[in-house]
């Protein structure tokens, strides 16, 4: 008979993936309800070339694939669970802040798409020619080039 050590039945939760992930959507639907009733009638000029400019988006990060909100909205919560699935198994650092802020960005942009109206994303950040997004597409894609990175540089993403 085999002996197993009691830390590796124990389940395993990564505590730093799923604050990310809380953090990231509880900031995104605060940022988004703001730009929802601050906005609602006139953009604001930031600085240089950035605006905060309403926009609604039935399509993916970046307004990429505006088709049904249905089927973004299973697919995303479909990849956001597989992804989730692998991130509870992530090292702690860099790894497991990079996996937060990815399922942080895509689990704030469906529950947005689920309970703003209309039943479409909220944008508001206008860059230049930069299509308009939010803070969950930029917790994507700072969760992806993090991740990216580490990648990279050789750094093991993923406990065991």
């Amino acid at each position: 008979m085999r002996v197993v050590p009691r830390q590796r039945l124990a389940p395993r939760l990564n505590l730093t993936v799923l604050t990310t992930i809380v953090v990231v959507t509880a900031l995104d639907e605060a940022t988004k309800a703001w730009a929802r009733s601050a906005l609602r009638f006139h953009p604001r000029h930031v600085w240089g070339p950035v605006w905060l400019r309403l926009q609604y988006n039935s399509g993916v990060s970046f307004s990429f694939n505006p088709s049904s909100a249905l089927v973004t909205t299973v697919a995303t919560l479909a990849v956001a669970l597989v992804v989730l699935v692998v991130a509870l198994r992530a090292r702690p650092g860099v790894s497991s802040i990079g996996f937060g802020l990815l399922i942080g960005g895509g689990v704030a942009n469906v529950v947005d798409r689920l309970t703003a109206h209309p039943h479409e994303v909220t944008d508001f950040v206008a860059v230049g020619r930069f299509p308009v997004f939010n803070l969950a597409d930029a917790s994507l894609s700072v969760g992806f080039v993090i991740l990216a990175v580490a990648a990279a540089r050789g750094v093991r993403l993923l406990g065991s």
